[in-house]
């Protein structure tokens, strides 16, 4: 018997392939208010939008005009689902097992998904956003939360990263980690993963917790 009591997945780069977008996103913004930092848009990744202005942005008006950038943005980008993730969602509802969104992404993003995909939320049993922790990724906060909305504790969860802040995150929280090569080579991630996959397609269950 599996003692995986539940899963946490993250969104974009794990769920929705949106994280080539966003890359695209971020360098015209480097473009526009420059921070000299190299590979920028690769640095910033699993952090979420109040955390990258603070950090980087010292500027109110810039700020600002960044946050109607992406507001804009993701009112319009296209939130595609890998291939294979809704089987694999679908294969968790059958056998019972509770799932819950990670995502560093806030409320209004993430209704523009619920507007895209009506039956997203059907999917899982919780939804942890950027907006209701403190501390963003790589501390395990958000995992713990999602967890404890599952009504798991987090040792007991598959999670699933893409972005290496996030991965730190998820190891940090005590679960089993999976990361997916959509964003980053598998020499990177396998330092922090249990399991690394390069697809849904044909992805079981079983075949993570044997």
């Amino acid at each position: 018997m599996s003692k995986i009591k539940g899963v946490l997945f993250d969104l974009d780069g794990v769920i929705l392939d949106t994280e080539g977008i966003y890359s695209r996103f971020w360098d015209k913004v480097e473009e526009r208010f420059p921070t000299h930092i190299p590979n920028f848009s690769s640095v910033i990744k699993g952090t979420n939008l109040f955390e990258i202005l603070h950090t980087y942005y010292s500027n109110e008006e810039t700020r600002r005009l960044i946050t109607e950038m992406l507001m804009e943005f993701q009112s319009t980008m296209p939130y595609v689902f890998f291939p294979g993730v809704q089987e694999f969602l679908a294969s968790l509802n059958k056998l019972g097992i509770p799932a819950c969104i990670v995502t560093s992404s806030d409320d209004e993003k993430m209704n523009a998904v619920y507007s895209q995909h009506p039956t997203f939320k059907n999917y899982f049993k919780a939804i942890v956003t950027g907006d209701m922790v403190t501390n963003s990724k790589p501390h395990p906060e958000c995992f713990l939360l999602g967890a404890q909305k599952l009504g798991v504790e987090a040792k007991d969860c598959l999670i699933f990263e893409d972005s290496v802040k996030g991965l730190k995150a998820a190891q940090a929280a005590g679960g089993k980690v999976v990361a997916l090569t959509t964003t980053n080579p598998r020499d990177v991630v396998a330092q922090y993963a249990h399991v690394i996959l390069d697809s849904f397609v044909g992805l079981t269950f079983e075949q993570l917790v044997d």
